[in-house]
Parts: structure tokens; sequence; C-alpha cells
């Protein structure tokens, strides 16, 4: 994997991939640690979307919500994270959580960064269901 960050001006910069993938950084941006954080919701997300598929659960759609406190003084790295997963379906209750598990401890590599450096990471989740 690669990629580039350019300073584009003042406090701006500009990150691409090499797949053409690209986020703005700074002012009129989002701030690198905020990404990290989106990155561990959004590598999660994926993660539960396909096994869910995989056990044929008929997920409709997912959204994870996700908060994290950062210590005071520097490097200022995550101390905690929290995930709240809605899961969109008439999905299995078990098998949801057997997914978010899966996740959480093999899967999502961004979320393993977090917690090799000491991160506490912790989730809830709820199923909503089509109203009748």
């Amino acid at each position: 994997m690669k990629g580039v960050v350019k300073w584009i001006e003042d406090k701006k910069f500009e990150a691409l991939t090499e797949e053409g993938g690209k986020i703005i950084f700074g002012e009129s941006g989002i701030s690198p640690m905020k990404t990290l954080l989106l990155s561990v919701a959004g590598c999660t997300s994926i993660d539960v979307v396909m096994i869910l598929q995989k056990m044929r659960e008929p997920v409709e759609g997912l959204e994870v919500e996700i908060s994290g406190e950062r210590r005071d003084e520097y490097p200022r790295i995550y101390t905690k994270v929290h995930l709240h997963y809605k899961i969109y379906g008439d999905v299995n209750e078990e098998k949801a959580k057997r997914a978010i598990d899966l996740s959480q401890a093999k899967y999502c590599s961004v979320g393993a960064h977090l917690k090799l450096s000491g991160t506490e990471v912790t989730y809830s989740y709820e199923i909503i269901r089509k109203k009748v």
C-alpha cells in the first residue's frame, strides 16, 4: 500500500492513495485522529456486513456510531473508544453479536492497532427491525 500527503496551503493537506482515493486534512477537512477513529468504524462496518451476508442474514443496513477519548498529554492517543452498531433488518441477535465479536477479535485490523496501543475498545448494538 502506498500514498502521499501534500501540503496545499496554510493548514490544509491532501492525502492521496495509489488507487485515487482522497482525504483533506486540516482546515476545511478532517483531522488525522478523527480519520483514525472513522477508519475503525469503516473497517468493522465492512466486516460485520460481510459476515452477516455469509451467514445469510437479512441485513438491510448498518450504521456504526463511534466516539473516542484521548489522553491530555502528548502524544494524545486514544485511551477509550466506543462503537455503537445499528443493524437494520430482521437479523438474528446471536448472529449479529457473533459477527461483531468476530470483527472485534479477528478481522478489523484498524481496531487491532488501537488495542495494541492500549486503547480500551467497547461496543454496544441494537437491531432495528422493519415495522409492520
